[in-house]
């Protein structure tokens, strides 16, 4: 990790479009092991209806996270929190964002409509991405924090359901544990029936 004094002005305008370069060569073009569907089915319209939002962390402090998480008002469909300070263990850093949907979940924010998600640089590589052709444009490397609203997530992944998408998608970002999470955090934001054990 560089230190903060060799940040540079136009890094976070590179990073930007290094993430949307990458998501045009990996996520949003068809995939045979999707059943023929993007990656991520919805990308190519969010970006396309500038519905996709930047800010960036440059230190430890989880505050800026907080602060999009406590504001989050759908002017963008997700917001990508670049975090160049980022945990570098990325067991820590996906439990710690486990952890902060649970507190959304019981309010400790002013937000309850909201779901976290991460990549980080040292997650293990997914078979079913075509990401390993990708050229970086940015010699450095950074963890993104995805902060979306929980309820059109889940309704999104409804839609889904029996394409077969998921069969493929549990192993690659979400497991099935986190995704039965997901869908009770937003069984309780609507008042529906909690099905299955939530995990404490």
């Amino acid at each position: 990790m560089r230190p903060i004094s060799s940040f540079y002005p136009g890094l976070e305008q590179e990073i930007c479009g290094e993430i949307r370069d990458w998501s045009q060569h990996a996520l949003e073009g068809p995939n045979e092991k999707y059943g023929s569907l993007p990656v991520c089915p919805y990308a190519k319209k969010a970006w396309e209806e500038d519905k996709v939002g930047f800010s960036f962390k440059y230190g430890p402090n989880y505050q800026p996270l907080y602060t999009l998480v406590s504001t989050f008002d759908d002017a963008y469909d997700v917001i990508i929190l670049v975090d160049l300070a980022y945990e570098k263990d990325p067991k820590k850093f996906h439990e710690y964002l486990l952890d902060l949907n649970k507190a959304v979940s019981k309010e400790f924010f002013i937000q309850k409509d909201v779901w976290i998600m991460g990549f980080h640089p040292g997650d293990d590589p997914n078979e079913n991405i075509d990401d390993g052709t990708f050229e970086p444009s940015v010699d450095m490397e950074y963890a993104m924090i995805f902060i979306q609203r929980l309820s059109k997530l889940q309704e999104s992944a409804e839609k889904l359901k029996h394409s077969g998408y998921y069969s493929r998608y549990f192993g690659d970002y979400e497991t099935p544990h986190v995704f039965k999470l997901r869908a009770n955090f937003y069984n309780q934001l609507t008042g529906g029936a909690v099905y299955g054990s939530q995990t404490n």
